[in-house]
């Protein structure tokens, strides 16, 4: 069994896979970090159940936020059907939404160190799929 680890800004997430807990470390108060003393943690167990441990497979993600909140709604498209249902939705805070664009940056550099470059030459060719930029959907949704 392999270990993986999530960096999450002032917090290490660290996650066995295959098991069902997810163990969280974080420090306490920012202000820890500037005395002398050092920080205190504590831990967090996270149940996985069943369901959740199969994941949720999403070849698209519409973006869309309001001054107070992310939403980030996770679809598949399939080729030839012209309708998509949304699978997953989260709903988070600009600070939580913001932790979690960084950590996925640092485990992105961290699987390219390990894996080498994910290409992404052609995503801007497609109506559908991630991307960085591209159509709007509505009221100036991202497609990505």
């Amino acid at each position: 069994m392999r270990a993986q680890s999530l960096g999450i800004a002032s917090g290490i997430l660290s996650r066995t896979l295959g098991a069902k807990h997810v163990a969280l470390s974080r420090i306490n108060n920012m202000a820890d970090l500037t005395n002398e003393q050092p920080p205190m943690t504590q831990q967090l167990q996270i149940e996985l159940g069943e369901k959740e441990a199969e994941g949720i497979y999403s070849n698209l993600a519409i973006i869309t936020h309001s001054p107070a909140e992310f939403i980030l709604d996770f679809t598949r498209v399939t080729p030839g059907v012209p309708r998509a249902r949304v699978h997953a939705r989260i709903i988070m805070t600009p600070q939580h939404f913001k932790l979690l664009m960084n950590a996925m940056n640092e485990n992105m550099d961290r699987f390219e160190q390990q894996y080498g470059e994910v290409r992404t030459d052609s995503q801007g060719e497609h109506p559908f799929g991630f991307r960085t930029s591209g159509p709007t959907v509505g009221g100036g949704d991202k497609v990505h």
